[in-house]
């Protein structure tokens, strides 16, 4: 047979050899007697000497991409041994060379520096990657553990037979062999779901989201469920931090769901501890969904939640003051539609007291449209006027509000130029639920993960 046609590409440093392989090259054999798996994406096999092995593995798997990962020595094995009894040629097939396969330092080096790269090029995804570590040694497998993980759902391996090992018994001349397998995301996935659940508890849910996500590709199918929950549970948190309430409940529905059914069959720990808070949460945004009322009370309060979570959970203050100003105007804004049917965004000035109607006429037309709007100061004297006991309790509550007020209107997100102090926001944000007389146990309360 001619020898195959070699393309150096080199990758950080490293030599990474591409097989050029013409159709008119590739030599058909009969396919030994053996146990045969759905066709994979990506092989990649640690070689020394043990070529039959690798034949049984490219044979069995039938990788659409392959790549040896090998000393120098064994770049021969290859078109010798290996290349000629393969059934069916992957699509693209590539080597790594190993300057010394049994010192980890470089070893791990050139697979740090080269295999990624590949896996990029070849657009390999979590998940789509399987490891056979049959020939690999202690340095290679060492190696392969900290570099191919992110991708790995499988490794592989041939082993010698031996009483109570588990796996398809294989003849490879001489040798009884077993083939093993197991996914290490399985115990890992436990280990990257507490990072998840830390990034949800931190209220970084889109970063959660993405790594439930990626845990999901990658542990077995029994497990993808309760992964594939966990990601829509963020999703649906991070929808509801962006007030897109309907999408957040289709979302947290599901989960639940899900989650429930993961808790009838064990669960991790914590998993049903977490269950009630977040049928809670469904529920609230379920009444805020389905409320029909063009102003809705329930936005209310969770505005004045959201502030909190800015404050407390995310430490952005200047968000946190904007989000309770807002609450603060909401809170007007319901009352005034509610017990008075006003609409502060489109008010008559004969519906407001009757001190306060030359004001309106002369300084809340909005020239565009043609409509009053009352500002926020406004909407509560309009209710004070109207012997309202909220519009009463906030001019009463002025005195204390002004200066808190002129703080949220100087900051970078309200009008100024000087960054708020969580000082300033929190003296606000006790003002507010005084003068609303919410009761904090009422505001939703995201869940803490401990999964």
């Amino acid at each position: 047979m001619r020898s195959l046609g070699i393309i150096r590409i080199a990758v950080k440093g490293s030599t990474v050899e591409r097989q050029r392989i013409e159709p008119a090259r590739m030599r058909w054999y009969s396919r030994p007697t053996m146990g045969q798996d759905q066709p994979i994406k990506t092989l990649v096999i640690a070689l020394v000497d043990d070529a039959a092995s690798a034949v049984y593995s490219i044979n069995r798997l039938n990788p659409d991409i392959l790549c040896f990962v090998l000393p120098e020595g064994s770049k021969a094995l290859v078109e010798s041994d290996v290349q000629p009894k393969i059934q069916q040629m992957p699509r693209r097939w590539d080597w790594i060379v190993l300057a010394d396969a049994w010192e980890f330092p470089s070893t791990y080096q050139t697979i740090a520096r080269s295999l990624p790269d590949l896996l990029r090029t070849w657009e390999v995804q979590p998940g789509e990657l399987v490891l056979d570590l049959s020939g690999a040694t202690a340095a290679m497998a060492g190696a392969f553990a900290l570099v191919a993980l992110p991708w790995t759902s499988r490794v592989i391996e041939l082993v010698q037979a031996r009483e109570g090992l588990e796996g398809d018994r294989v003849e490879l001349g001489s040798k009884t062999l077993v083939w093993t397998q197991t996914n290490p995301w399985d115990e890992q996935g436990t280990v990257s779901r507490r990072e998840g659940c830390e990034l949800f508890n931190r209220g970084r849910f889109h970063g959660a989201a993405k790594m439930f996500h990626d845990i999901e590709l990658l542990v077995s199918g029994g497990q993808k469920p309760l992964y594939r929950a966990l990601r829509d549970l963020a999703e649906g948190y991070d929808l509801w931090e962006r007030f897109h309430y309907r999408q957040a409940w289709d979302k947290l529905k599901t989960a639940i769901k899900a989650l429930e059914m993961a808790s009838l069959w064990g669960g991790p720990p914590g998993l049903k501890v977490v269950l009630p808070p977040l049928k809670a949460n469904a529920g609230f945004l379920e009444k805020l969904v389905l409320d029909p009322a063009e102003v809705k009370e329930s936005m209310t309060l969770d505005l004045l939640a959201h502030a909190e979570r800015r404050l407390h959970g995310g430490h952005d203050p200047e968000a946190a003051m904007t989000a309770l100003v807002r609450a603060l105007e909401a809170f007007a804004q319901v009352r005034l539609y509610k017990a008075h049917k006003i609409k502060s965004w489109d008010v008559s000035p004969g519906q407001i007291p009757q001190a306060l109607q030359e004001t309106c006429r002369n300084c809340y037309l909005e020239d565009i449209d043609g409509k009053y709007k009352l500002p926020l100061q406004a909407q509560f004297r309009v209710l004070a006027g109207l012997g309202d006991q909220l519009g009463q309790t906030f001019l009463r509550e002025w005195p204390k509000m002004k200066p808190l007020l002129d703080a949220a209107n100087h900051a970078v997100l309200g009008h100024g130029f000087e960054p708020i102090k969580s000082e300033r926001v929190q003296q606000l944000y006790d003002v507010v639920v005084k003068l609303s007389g919410v009761n904090e146990t009422s505001l939703p309360k995201f869940p803490v993960l401990h999964l």
